[in-house]
């Protein structure tokens, strides 16, 4: 009879213990899918190859965000940043009161978490997060027996790494391929190849936590995943919403003793095309610990418990980049990739002071400048079209836009009604200026003011934007009309409409724009501005001079508008000489900001003091 009783005490006890497995992430950073187990015969990667060849390797993983700060936010808060105001870099927003991140949930269920060490969330921590997050975290120092999630992240392939000299090359730089977008030079195979050199070093590093968690005991105890935070760090990697910024390495091992939480389609040694972004990571590892992942969660569990079917598209994000604004939205299936531009009269490669570091980057800006490129190595440095699509199977590099092409029509059409549905969903915030996210969220959450549309109406100020950066001509009425709306929001589209269609739409709609600048909204001030300093008679180039010059003023107008009007003042080029001596008499610094934004004011203003003089 006793022997009966423990018996079933066991057979009871087995299923608890199944339910929490441990579950380690090694992370990097600015990689990839450059591992040998992902089929690149250049890589040398023996650790993250075995791991591969245990498990299962994800083809179609995206990073949701093209840089850290974002991708990292999306992760840890299992939200798409423009539905909580946390878009742009090094951005700081809230959490509404109700909503923790996901790292609290695993806490509650018994988990020991700890982070060695990133974090750069731009989102403010909800209370105590890890039980511990530093250098020294690490799952040892649970409580016996405890199940543990536990984050290792290596940067030794971080940007700043891989344009580190001197460098002694381990991968033959003239055996590296180089992508048909960026030029063929000796700085930028020496790039690519130091880029391979250091995934080399990071797959050493993953080793040994690998066999740390075997010298444990706990490698049958423990599903353990591997991803990289976003693209390479190189430019039209990192920073930017194509598969060449998005598409990361991610490999998942599931023991066998877990191997009923695995996905539907886990097979050792196996590959899956579902699509997967970090959107999905927070509600799959909450699913594989037995919890049912909270209502606000924007992502699909993958695995576990609480596994749901595969989502027909991924879908990605970009605002601001350092000192730069920008707004893009990627989409994409298993074979295409869908950009929507909302910023066409931005080149995409932005004079950014940390990206311009980079030997490739600056050699691939001299050779266009000195004419010696021809598309696709030109369009970097070119304005953008509304609207971009890709075929990745035919066209990996993506250098081919089929959004004009007749035969993609449907495609084409197909994603677009996938964006909007999208947006409209998580009620996209980016569709704001940086500065009126803060203002109209007050002391909310700006997720919470998100989803008030008398704070936010959200469906018309898309209207707007997406007419204003259509670049479809003969809308200057429209635009007009645009400009008398009382949202503050749908007037800062329709003068932006200006600027992107040029001279003749400024010159079109001169009296609506010199009202604007004396709108109640500092955002549509300096955006009228920047039409006029730009397009503008004499004139009108001395008033928007005024305006942009006041805004950049950091104490008086805050960080978010002096960055934008510091923007527009570089765009006017030449026109903004007269300004130079004020510009070197602005407040580097806004007193009321976070640290974080420190670096951006000095750069743009350095920027256009080595411009103008």
């Amino acid at each position: 009879m006793r022997l009966a009783v423990f018996l079933l005490a066991a057979f009871l006890v087995l299923p608890l213990a199944a339910a929490q497995p441990n579950i380690l992430w090694i992370s990097s950073e600015d990689n990839g899918p450059h591992l040998g187990v992902y089929g690149d015969s250049y890589a040398d990667t023996p650790n993250l190859d075995a791991l591969g060849r245990m498990g299962m390797i994800y083809r179609n993983a995206w990073s949701t965000a093209p840089v850290c700060a974002p991708a990292r936010t999306t992760i840890i808060s299992g939200m798409y940043p423009p539905s909580t105001g946390s878009q742009h870099m090094r951005s700081l927003t809230r959490l509404p009161a109700d909503m923790r991140m996901f790292p609290q949930y695993l806490r509650e269920a018994g988990y020991y978490v700890s982070n060695n060490s990133k974090e750069d969330y731009n989102l403010q921590k909800p209370g105590q997060v890890w039980d511990e997050s530093s250098r020294g975290a690490h799952w040892r120092k649970r409580a016996p027996d405890q199940p543990f999630f536990a984050v290792f992240n290596f940067n030794v392939t971080h940007e700043s790494q891989i344009r580190r000299r001197p460098h002694e090359a381990v991968h033959d730089p003239a055996g590296v391929r180089v992508p048909a977008f960026h030029p063929d030079t000796p700085e930028s195979r020496q790039d690519w190849a130091q880029y391979h050199d250091k995934i080399t070093e990071m797959d050493g590093m993953a080793g040994r936590v690998l066999a740390e968690l075997r010298e444990d005991g706990l490698a049958e105890d423990t599903i353990v995943f591997y991803w990289a935070d976003h693209g390479p760090g190189m430019p039209r990697g990192k920073r930017w919403t194509y598969n060449s910024g998005l598409n990361v390495p991610m490999i998942l091992y599931v023991p066998e003793k877990y191997r009923q939480l695995s996905p539907a389609e886990y097979e050792e040694g196996g590959e899956s095309r579902r699509l997967v972004g970090f959107i999905d990571l927070a509600p799959t590892v909450l699913s594989l610990a037995g919890i049912e992942p909270p209502s606000h969660l924007q992502g699909h569990a993958f695995a576990g418990e609480f596994e749901t079917p595969p989502p027909p598209y991924s879908f990605a994000f970009r605002g601001r980049m350092d000192e730069r604004y920008d707004m893009v939205r990627s989409v994409r299936d298993e074979r295409y990739i869908y950009i929507r531009n909302f910023m066409p009269h931005r080149i995409y490669g932005q004079y950014i002071q940390y990206m311009f570091q980079t030997p490739t980057t600056a050699v691939w800006h001299r050779l266009y400048s000195e004419g010696k490129l021809k598309p696709p190595r030109t369009h970097f440095w070119e304005t953008k079209p509304a609207e971009e699509l890709y075929d990745l199977e035919s066209d990996p590099d993506e250098t081919r836009n089929l959004a004009g092409s007749r035969s993609h029509r449907a495609i084409l059409r197909r994603f677009q009604d996938a964006r909007v549905e999208w947006s409209l969903a998580i009620r996209d915030l980016g569709f704001l200026p940086e500065s009126a996210i803060h203002s109209r969220a007050g002391d909310d959450a700006p997720h919470t003011m998100g989803a008030d549309s008398a704070r936010f109406p959200m469906s018309r100020i898309m209207s707007m934007a997406e007419l204003a950066s259509s670049l479809r001509p003969d809308v200057d009425r429209r635009l007009a009309a645009g400009m008398k709306d009382a949202d503050s929001a749908v007037r800062y589209w329709a003068v932006l409409g200006t600027i992107m269609r040029g001279k003749d739409s400024v010159s079109a709609l001169v009296e609506p724009l010199r009202t604007g600048l004396s709108d109640k909204d500092p955002a549509v001030r300096v955006a009228a501005a920047e039409a006029l300093g730009r397009y503008g008679g004499d004139s009108d180039v001395e008033k928007a001079l005024g305006v942009l010059l006041e805004h950049s003023n950091a104490e008086r107008h805050g960080v978010f508008v002096a960055m934008a009007a510091l923007n527009g003042l570089d765009y006017m080029d030449e026109r903004g000489r007269p300004g130079l001596a004020t510009v070197a008499e602005l407040p580097q610094l806004d007193p009321n900001a976070h640290s974080k934004f420190r670096a951006y004011l000095p750069n743009l203003i350095k920027k256009i003091q080595a411009d103008l003089e």
